[in-house]
Protein backbone atom coordinates (compact mmCIF):
# COMPACT_ATOMS: atom_id res chain seq x y z
CA UNK A 1 0.00 0.00 0.00
CA UNK A 2 1.20 3.60 -0.77
CA UNK A 3 2.68 5.02 2.23
CA UNK A 4 0.66 8.59 1.53
CA UNK A 5 -2.35 6.39 1.46
CA UNK A 6 -1.53 4.76 4.39
CA UNK A 7 -1.52 7.98 6.50
CA UNK A 8 -4.23 9.58 4.86
CA UNK A 9 -6.18 6.23 6.09
CA UNK A 10 -4.66 6.77 9.31
CA UNK A 11 -6.06 10.68 9.99
CA UNK A 12 -9.56 9.20 8.70
CA UNK A 13 -9.22 7.08 11.58
CA UNK A 14 -8.28 9.51 13.97
CA UNK A 15 -11.25 11.69 12.79
CA UNK A 16 -13.03 9.12 13.48
CA UNK A 17 -12.95 9.48 17.18
CA UNK A 18 -13.56 12.73 16.30
CA UNK A 19 -16.71 12.28 14.98
CA UNK A 20 -17.34 9.62 17.40
CA UNK A 21 -16.79 11.92 20.16
CA UNK A 22 -19.09 14.69 18.66
CA UNK A 23 -22.16 12.21 18.00
CA UNK A 24 -21.48 10.50 21.39
CA UNK A 25 -24.92 11.58 22.45
CA UNK A 26 -26.86 9.93 19.54
CA UNK A 27 -24.88 6.97 19.19
CA UNK A 28 -24.15 5.91 22.74
CA UNK A 29 -26.69 5.55 25.96
CA UNK A 30 -24.96 6.91 28.90
CA UNK A 31 -26.20 8.41 31.94
CA UNK A 32 -23.59 9.18 33.43
CA UNK A 33 -22.18 11.58 30.77
CA UNK A 34 -25.02 14.25 32.28
CA UNK A 35 -24.16 13.21 36.04
CA UNK A 36 -20.65 13.98 35.99
CA UNK A 37 -21.60 17.01 34.41
CA UNK A 38 -20.77 19.65 37.50
CA UNK A 39 -20.79 18.99 41.19
CA UNK A 40 -21.70 15.39 40.79
CA UNK A 41 -21.35 15.34 44.72
CA UNK A 42 -24.42 16.98 44.96
CA UNK A 43 -26.06 15.56 42.53
CA UNK A 44 -29.11 12.58 43.16
CA UNK A 45 -28.04 9.42 41.84
CA UNK A 46 -30.08 9.21 38.53
CA UNK A 47 -31.42 6.10 37.88
CA UNK A 48 -30.02 3.78 35.18
CA UNK A 49 -30.19 0.22 33.06
CA UNK A 50 -27.05 -1.55 35.12
CA UNK A 51 -26.49 -3.90 31.70
CA UNK A 52 -27.62 -1.63 29.10
CA UNK A 53 -25.02 0.78 30.74
CA UNK A 54 -22.43 -1.55 30.86
CA UNK A 55 -22.91 -3.34 27.29
CA UNK A 56 -22.79 0.68 25.76
CA UNK A 57 -19.70 1.34 27.38
CA UNK A 58 -18.10 -2.31 26.10
CA UNK A 59 -19.31 -1.31 22.68
CA UNK A 60 -17.94 1.64 22.40
CA UNK A 61 -14.75 0.48 24.02
CA UNK A 62 -14.68 -1.77 21.40
CA UNK A 63 -15.31 0.65 18.59
CA UNK A 64 -12.24 2.54 20.13
CA UNK A 65 -10.02 -0.92 20.05
CA UNK A 66 -11.22 -1.42 16.54
CA UNK A 67 -9.93 1.69 15.13
CA UNK A 68 -6.85 1.87 17.01
CA UNK A 69 -5.90 -1.28 16.35
CA UNK A 70 -6.40 -0.32 12.74
CA UNK A 71 -4.35 2.77 13.49
CA UNK A 72 -1.35 1.00 14.86
CA UNK A 73 -1.57 -1.68 12.09
CA UNK A 74 -1.13 1.05 9.23
CA UNK A 75 1.56 2.86 10.82
CA UNK A 76 3.73 -0.14 11.30
CA UNK A 77 2.40 -3.19 9.24
CA UNK A 78 3.67 -5.71 11.44
CA UNK A 79 1.26 -8.29 12.79
CA UNK A 80 3.41 -8.74 15.86
CA UNK A 81 2.65 -5.23 16.91
CA UNK A 82 -0.99 -6.16 16.33
CA UNK A 83 -0.97 -9.41 18.80
CA UNK A 84 0.41 -7.71 21.23
CA UNK A 85 -1.78 -4.61 21.33
CA UNK A 86 -4.63 -7.37 20.89
CA UNK A 87 -3.68 -8.51 23.73
CA UNK A 88 -2.97 -5.29 25.79
CA UNK A 89 -6.78 -4.30 24.81
CA UNK A 90 -8.38 -7.51 25.64
CA UNK A 91 -6.21 -7.86 29.21
CA UNK A 92 -6.82 -3.73 29.51
CA UNK A 93 -11.14 -4.52 28.64
CA UNK A 94 -11.10 -7.05 31.34
CA UNK A 95 -9.76 -5.22 34.11
CA UNK A 96 -11.94 -2.14 34.12
CA UNK A 97 -14.91 -3.53 32.87
CA UNK A 98 -14.61 -6.19 35.73
CA UNK A 99 -14.15 -2.53 38.03
CA UNK A 100 -16.60 -0.78 36.52
CA UNK A 101 -18.97 -3.27 37.23
CA UNK A 102 -18.16 -3.81 40.70
CA UNK A 103 -17.97 0.11 40.74
CA UNK A 104 -21.72 0.83 38.83
CA UNK A 105 -23.39 -2.24 40.69
CA UNK A 106 -22.77 -0.45 44.25
CA UNK A 107 -22.97 3.18 43.09
CA UNK A 108 -22.38 5.43 46.04
CA UNK A 109 -20.76 8.69 46.69
CA UNK A 110 -17.44 7.30 48.05
CA UNK A 111 -17.34 5.58 44.68
CA UNK A 112 -17.95 8.42 42.38
CA UNK A 113 -14.68 9.51 41.51
CA UNK A 114 -13.13 6.19 40.97
CA UNK A 115 -16.10 5.00 38.28
CA UNK A 116 -15.27 8.63 36.49
CA UNK A 117 -12.26 7.10 35.67
CA UNK A 118 -12.78 3.81 35.11
CA UNK A 119 -15.32 5.03 32.64
CA UNK A 120 -13.54 7.22 31.05
CA UNK A 121 -10.42 4.69 30.18
CA UNK A 122 -13.18 2.27 28.71
CA UNK A 123 -14.88 5.28 26.75
CA UNK A 124 -12.02 7.12 25.53
CA UNK A 125 -9.27 6.24 23.42
CA UNK A 126 -6.55 6.73 25.65
CA UNK A 127 -4.26 3.74 25.11
CA UNK A 128 -3.58 4.67 21.39
CA UNK A 129 -2.18 7.59 22.80
CA UNK A 130 0.19 5.82 25.16
CA UNK A 131 0.55 2.42 22.44
CA UNK A 132 1.70 4.33 19.10
CA UNK A 133 4.61 6.43 21.23
CA UNK A 134 5.84 3.28 22.69
CA UNK A 135 5.80 1.25 19.73
CA UNK A 136 7.51 4.04 17.70
CA UNK A 137 10.23 4.34 20.20
CA UNK A 138 10.94 0.71 20.02
CA UNK A 139 10.81 0.96 16.63
CA UNK A 140 13.67 3.79 16.20
CA UNK A 141 16.23 2.14 18.68
CA UNK A 142 15.57 -1.52 17.36
CA UNK A 143 19.42 -2.01 15.89
CA UNK A 144 19.41 -2.36 12.14
CA UNK A 145 20.85 -5.89 11.23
Amino acid sequence: MNKKLRYLIIFLLFVCFIVLRFFEREVFYDVFMDFYKGNYYQKPVTEFSYFSTLATIAFRFLVNTLISLLILYLFFLKKSVLKFALLFYGLAFVILITALAYLTKNFQPDYYFATFYVRRFLIQPLFIILLLPAFYYQHMIKPKG
